[in-house]
């Protein structure tokens, strides 16, 4: 990841993916000081404390986009064996993470463990990684508490389970809104621009320009976003998409 204001390279990610479903754990880290992060770490703990080994890192934190149990259910032991603090979600999703070993037995998972973070974030929170900034928006939709974060300087997002490569996070589940996910992703990541890289929780990265020209959910056509000035959508494109309301 480069800062672009000084064009040289100061944090190396990788993303890990982990547990059955698959999960996009990223470890993210320092390249001067060695220190590091998981955002998202849904389980395997073995598998990403040993990813941390290989690289050199010192794991000094665990970010959370949700509650879910595939993007947090390795928090816990995380902080157990490196001392750090867990921060965030928002506080509306601390029912998920008190759900997390139930919730995981229903997939076959059982390494996860229930938590509690040392922070919520809220919107406009910030974040900090050896002197890296991070942004923080809070997105309800797919969660009430799902929040993105976000370094607009290196161009990059962890938008956990908000936004896909072609598609949307689900919104069938307890607490779920349609509507609302929709207008986060409109309201709160089209406006970081067109550039921004996006890691999300499943899948492949995109960047929030190439989903805004063909995202069968959340296209420009489909929502009228237009920046600034807001457009009109369009209804033939609504009705031909996937799931739009």
């Amino acid at each position: 990841m480069t800062d672009q204001a000084q064009n040289k390279p100061k944090l190396e990610i990788r993303v890990i993916p982990t547990t059955p479903l698959q999960q996009n754990t990223s470890l993210i880290w320092s390249i001067e000081s060695k220190e590091g992060v998981f955002v998202d770490p849904g389980g395997d703990i073995d598998k990403l404390m040993g990813a941390a080994k290989e690289f050199g890192v010192k794991i000094v934190g665990v970010w959370l986009t949700h509650g879910h149990m595939d993007h947090a259910g390795a928090a816990a032991a995380v902080k157990e064996r490196t001392g750090c603090e867990i921060i965030g979600p928002h506080k509306d999703d601390q029912w998920l993470l008190d759900e997390i070993e139930s919730s995981g037995q229903r997939y076959g998972i059982t390494d996860g463990k229930n938590v509690t973070p040392d922070r919520y974030l809220d919107d406009g929170d910030e974040l900090e990684l050896d002197g890296v900034k991070f942004g923080v928006a809070h997105t309800p939709g797919h969660t009430p508490g799902h929040v993105v974060i976000y370094n607009e300087s290196g161009a990059l997002a962890f938008v956990g389970d908000v936004l896909f490569r072609g598609s949307i996070g689900r919104t069938d589940f307890p607490r779920g809104n349609h509507t609302q996910l929709i207008d986060s992703i409109t309201s709160k990541l089209w406006p970081l621009g067109p550039e921004i890289r996006f890691i999300p929780g499943h899948g492949p990265m995109s960047t929030f320009g190439q989903e805004r020209q063909d995202n069968p959910f959340v296209a420009d056509a489909l929502t009228g976003y237009a920046g600034a000035a807001k457009q009109a959508a369009s209804e033939i494109d609504q009705k031909l998409s996937k799931r739009y309301s």
